[in-house]
Formats: C-alpha cells, structure tokens, sequence
C-alpha cells in the first residue's frame, strides 16, 4: 500500500469515527432539549453518554477497528478543546451578583468536597485513587464536565471516567428532587436557597431544575452560584496537575518530574478573561456556545462507545457509597455554610 493510500485510509477512519461521535452527540443535544427530559435535568452530555454505552456495548464493537482513531480523537483533543470554550459561560462579573461570600462558600466546598473523596475513596474504602479523584471532582465543580476534564490529568482509564460520570448522574437526579422537597424546611429565603443549591447540586442543568422549582430567583441566583464552582475548574486542575507530578516521581513511576500543565485549563482561564470583556457579540458567544456543548457532548458519546459495562460493573459498590457519602457531605456542610454566612 502506498503512503497516499495509507493516508488517505486513515483519514477516512478519522473522519467516520468523529462523524460517528457527533451523530451521537447531535441526537442527545435534540432530546436533552425536549421538555420532558430538561425539566428532569438531564443534559445532553449526560443523555450522549448513555447513549454511546449502549452502542458501544452493541454495535460499535463490530466497526471499532474503522472508526477507533476519530473516537478516539473525540474523546481526547475534542474534549479539551470543549473545557477552554465552556469558559464562555463564565464571566467575572458573576462575581459581583453573589457577593464575596459566595465565593467563599464555593472555594471551600470544592476543597473540602475533593480532599473527603481522596480520603474516604482510598484510606476507608480501599478504592484506586484515580477513581476518587474523579468522582471527588464531579461531585465537588460540576459534574460530569468535571471528571472527563480531570481525566487527562490523572490519565484514568474510560471506564474509571464512566463509573464516576455514573455517579454524578445518579445522585445530581437525587438532589435536584431532594432539594426543592426539603425548601419549606431550611428556613432560607430565595437567595440562600439559591446558594445552597448553587453550592452543592452536581451539574449545572440540576441545579437550573432545582432552582426553578422554587422561583426563578431562586434558580438564577443558583446558577451565579454553580458558575463560581465551575470557574475553580482551571486552578483545580493546575493544583492536582502539580501534586500528581510530585506523587508520581516520588513513586519513580514518572520520568518526568516537572509539573504537567494541562494547558486546556490556562486557555480556559484566559475564555473567562476575554468573556468578561464583552467584546465578542452575544451571537457568536451564543454560537460558541452552542458549539461547545456538541463538543463536550460528542466526547461523552465517545467516552460511551470505548467503555465496556463489564469494567463498570468490576467497580462494585464502592464508588456509589463514596458518591453518596458525598452527596450527604454537600447537603450538610453547604447548608451549615450558608447559614453561618448569610
């Protein structure tokens, strides 16, 4: 075989398995948009990967030697190119709507939610620490958007990403019925209650539905609220970027002793930066938007298609019970914060 041939093989592999990804990604983006699936929360890239697991549990095996290197493709280089465009949502104006002590309430319960995982996950538990830390990560900044940006920092594997994205799935559904039910009894006015949902619901679309649920104050102050946590996304990952680097030539299982930067992160530092200039027009902000959102959800797709259930269901209990401790962390100590501070 030629070398023209050869190329030309493998771009068309590349090209039907990116194509595959965003056929799947395109049709969750449709029905996440229909209203019996958003008024319960569940967003497109929840909806994509459910639907690449069961294809790729199905059908994808059969054709996964022609379209594995734009899957995979989807899965890698598309899903940080996804993490720097989620920066236009953000704005550091959104500051000022919640005041410092939102701020303050969102940097300590995403400490305090990721050092709980990392703890109760490997020293309780027993659990592989890749696997806490991805499911710390969703739990404690937004969901799945979280754990698949967090993936490439400690280089888990599909299926470690996918039992935690399980988790947030699972439990984010919980809180965003949980929280609405227990209102009349926290004594918080629409604001706070805004914050606490803000400060402790899992993805951004649960928090939207919680909010809404009580009033639409209630879920646009929420919202400000997720957005902080979800700007703690880029130092997060610079901070673990560090840490797993000194962890890995302390164990002499890394060549490399320098800090890893994940770079995808400084750029979505730099998105947030320009998006609180407001130079772009708010149609092609909306555009980048909607675009990233087809990327974040083409990777989910992805991720899908090259995870087995059978290493899902060699994950156990385990990783529900630390989501779920969890899960009861959040509830608690972001309730006890909102009242001290508020």
């Amino acid at each position: 075989m030629s070398f023209l041939a050869s190329f030309q093989w493998r771009s068309y592999r590349w090209w039907a398995g990116l194509a595959s990804a965003v056929a799947i990604a395109w049709i969750a983006t449709l029905v996440a948009a229909q209203p019996a699936v958003r008024d319960y929360g569940f967003s497109a890239l929840t909806v994509a990967i459910v639907l690449g697991l069961v294809l790729g549990n199905t059908v994808f095996p059969k054709v996964a030697a022609q379209l594995a290197p734009g899957v995979d493709f989807a899965k890698g280089s598309l899903l940080r190119i996804g993490i720097v465009l989620y920066g236009f949502r953000l704005s550091l104006q959104d500051i000022a709507q919640v005041g410092w002590t939102g701020v303050l309430i969102a940097a300590i319960m995403v400490a305090a939610t990721f050092w709980l995982a990392v703890k109760v996950g490997t020293k309780w538990l027993g659990m592989d620490r890749d696997t806490a830390m991805l499911i710390g990560a969703g739990a404690s900044i937004c969901g799945a958007a979280a754990v698949i940006a967090t993936e490439p920092v400690v280089r888990a594997p599909s299926h470690k990403v996918s039992v935690a994205v399980a988790t947030v799935v699972v439990f984010g559904t919980l809180g965003m019925f949980l929280y609405p039910a227990m209102y009349p009894l926290l004594g918080l006015t629409e604001h706070a209650y805004g914050i606490y949902v803000g400060s402790s619901v899992h993805e951004v679309a649960q928090v939207v539905a919680a909010g809404k649920a009580i009033s639409d104050q209630a879920a646009s102050t929420a919202v400000i609220e997720k957005m902080l946590r979800v700007m703690m996304l880029a130092p997060f990952l610079l901070i673990l970027s560090k840490a797993e680097s000194r962890a890995h030539a302390a164990q002499g299982t890394d060549t490399k002793s320098a800090v890893q930067i994940p770079w995808f992160a400084v750029l979505f530092i730099a998105v947030c930066g320009l998006n609180s200039l407001h130079l772009l027009p708010q149609q092609i902000v909306d555009a980048l938007i909607a675009f990233d959102t087809l990327a974040l959800a083409t990777a989910m797709a992805a991720l899908g298609l090259r995870t087995h259930v059978g290493a899902i269901k060699q994950a156990g209990m385990k990783p529900l019970v630390l989501a779920a401790i969890l899960f009861l962390f959040l509830m608690i100590a972001a309730y006890a914060l909102n009242r001290a501070l508020i």
